[in-house]
Order: C-alpha cells, then sequence, then structure tokens
C-alpha cells in the first residue's frame, strides 16, 4: 500500500545510542540534556532567534492564544487543520473566518481588515502546506490595529521567506514535528518568537509557571517534550537536507507527469523557498476528486483530502462571514503520495491514474 504520508525512520543503532544515554543519566524529562542540545541544534539549523520545545505542535498555540488572545475575537483562516480552529475555541475565544487567496490557499490578507472589531485581540493564520502567508500586509494590518500575530507555521520546517526563515515572522510561530512531518520527534513541536520577554512569558507558560523549583511565575501548563523524543529528533536532524531534496525529486516528478491542463497545483509565493512538504493538486470538480480517490484507492494508493472539510462548518464555532473561495476549492483538493523514499516508478504509476481518471 502507498499511503499519503510516511514515517522517516532514521537508523535504529543512533536512536538506541541516544536511548543508552537516557538509562545511563537516568533522566526522561524536565529540560533533560538531549532536549538542551536538540534545542540547540535546531536554533542553529533553522537560524531562530528563540524556540521553545514542546510535545505536540497544538500546546504552542493555546499557549500563545492564552498569553495574546484574552478571550477575544481572533482572525483566522477555514482552511487549515483542526487544531488552529479548536485552539482559539478551547481558549474561549472567538474564531472570526476571513476566506482565502484562490491560487496561494492561504487567507486573504485584503479581507482581514474589514473583520476587525473593538473586540480583536489576535491574528492566527496559517501558512498553508508551507507556503507563507502575505506576511509583510498581515503585519502592516496588526501594527496598525495593536494586533498579535501568531502564526501557524505546522508544514514549515525548512521553508525561508525573502531570505529569512519563515519562524522569525510574526509575534509567534509554531511548528508541529509530528511523526507524518519532514522532521519529526515522534510526537512534538516547538514554539518560536522574536524577543527575550515573549520567550521568557511563553517558557514558563509551558512549564506549570515554574520560575525554579519552589517560585511560580504566573499561571501554566504542561508542554513539556520528553529526552525520548528528543532522542528522535536528534536522530532525524542529520538527515533533513535528504529527506527535503528526496521530496523534491518527487514533486518535480509530479510537476512533469501531471496533466495541468485539467488539473491546478499550489501557487507558491513569489521569494519562498519551499521545503515540498506536500503535493496538493486541485480539480475542476468534486467528482473527478472522488472519482480519482476511488480508483487510487482500488490500486492500495491512499492520498488525502487536506483540508476538508472547512472549519467555519465545525458544529463548536458560529460563522457569518462570506468564505465562498474555501467552499469552493475545499472539496476539490486532493493530497498525493509525498515522502522519502517513495519510487520513481510509483509516482509515475499515480500520475498516470490520476490523469486516466479524469481523461
Amino acid at each position: 500500500m502507498i499511503t499519503v504520508t510516511k514515517t522517516f525512520f532514521p537508523p535504529i543503532e543512533e536512536y538506541k545510542a541516544y536511548v543508552d544515554a537516557i538509562w545511563e543519566n537516568k533522566w526522561l524529562t524536565n529540560n533533560g540534556d538531549l532536549t538542551q542540545e536538540l534545542a540547540r541544534k535546531l536554533k542553529s539549523h533553522l537560524d531562530a532567534n528563540h524556540l521553545i520545545l514542546m510535545t505536540n505542535g497544538t500546546l504552542p498555540i493555546q499557549i500563545a492564544l492564552n498569553a495574546f488572545a484574552d478571550e477575544g475575537e481572533v482572525i483566522t483562516t477555514p482552511f487549515s487543520y483542526v487544531a488552529t480552529t479548536s485552539s482559539i475555541v478551547w481558549e474561549k475565544c472567538t474564531p472570526v473566518f476571513v476566506d482565502i487567496h484562490p491560487d496561494y490557499l492561504t487567507i486573504d490578507e485584503t479581507q482581514i481588515e474589514q473583520a476587525i472589531t473593538s473586540r480583536t485581540t489576535a491574528i492566527l493564520v496559517t501558512h498553508v502546506y508551507g507556503n507563507p502567508c502575505d506576511i509583510d500586509a498581515i503585519d502592516v494590518i496588526a501594527k496598525k490595529h495593536n494586533l498579535k500575530v501568531i502564526y501557524d507555521a505546522a508544514h514549515c520546517f525548512g521553508v525561508t521567506y525573502k531570505g529569512k526563515p519563515i519562524f522569525n515572522y510574526g509575534d509567534v510561530s509554531v511548528c508541529s514535528f509530528h511523526a507524518t512531518k519532514l522532521f519529526h520527534t515522534g510526537e512534538g513541536g516547538a514554539l518560536f518568537c522574536q524577543d527575550e520577554a515573549t520567550y521568557h512569558q511563553m517558557l514558563y507558560r509551558h512549564k506549570f509557571g515554574h520560575d525554579g523549583p519552589l517560585r511560580f511565575h504566573g499561571i501554566g501548563i504542561n508542554a513539556k517534550i520528553s529526552e525520548l523524543q528528543s532522542a528522535m529528533g536528534l536522530s532525524v536532524l542529520p538527515y533533513i537536507d535528504d529527506i527535503i531534496a528526496d521530496r523534491k525529486r518527487v514533486c518535480d516528478l509530479y510537476d512533469n507527469l501531471l496533466d495541468f491542463k485539467k488539473l491546478r497545483r499550489l501557487k507558491i509565493r513569489a521569494h519562498t523557498e519551499w521545503n515540498y512538504s506536500y503535493y496538493p493538486i486541485i480539480f475542476n470538480s468534486e467528482s473527478d476528486l472522488l472519482k480519482t480517490e476511488k480508483l487510487l484507492n482500488a490500486n492500495d494508493i491512499m492520498p488525502r483530502r487536506y483540508f476538508y472539510p472547512i472549519l467555519s462548518s465545525l458544529d463548536y464555532v458560529n460563522n457569518t462571514n462570506n468564505v465562498s473561495v474555501s467552499e469552493d476549492i475545499a472539496p476539490r483538493i486532493l493530497c498525493l503520495p509525498l515522502y522519502y523514499g517513495l519510487e520513481n516508478e510509483d509516482v509515475k504509476r499515480i500520475s498516470e491514474l490520476v490523469s486516466n481518471s479524469i481523461g
């Protein structure tokens, strides 16, 4: 079976060497040696200003919202993974949905300002499939209205925009290190921020508010990463350039083999160094997508409708804004298999099946 993605497993002896060190140190969590080492290496590799490792990619969003959003209205996108919206609601804030750009699939920055009210406290938007939002426009709007900006950059490991690491934009950016991502720690994630004050605010919040064993620096929660997760990250990181290069090979093959007279691909924003995190294709109709998905499944190939349905349709939100572009695109977009080691012949077979399905 060919799945939409496949976890990269480093050589087991390399992971085991880190696990042996854990057993020797008898230290499993609470900022152990491996967690500190991984944080240093990631900060260097990503040229990040500040980062905090966490146990998944959702808790950093919730922590940032808890710090910034003050149970107010949060401008967001309906086209993202559910964690973006569920985190807003979980933190007792109100999601206000703004439609997406039809080409880039990120939030339509020209519609943000009209959605801002006196109750708006933050902007939480997604770099979709690793494709950056219009960061410059969002920065201008946020400064004009004194709003905090949180970027859901779950798909963005290694992405740069205008020569600058994507995580060094916004007040906070968050990344997922889930097993399905380019770089992973099994489960895991990180929060990135730009200044020392925000770093300390987020650092305390992710460890119960502790400021030393007997003091507290305000409210917090437990989002700490474990040494076992950090061991996996340290084992995967040396291979990340090869992982991205191999995924580029697969994407280039799809680019050459698929019939883009009958399909549309994601438009990557100018000045972006992309990371080949996903390969979405947009069909002319949902019926074409469903027919293609059925044919691929019959051949043991499992693509994914990602993101579908749109988040403004969730039963725990109340959307009154026009999100017609999202409503139009979400039913027509399908992510094809893409992972390190996917064979050329398999990419060719997938491409042929897609082309055959849409005539």
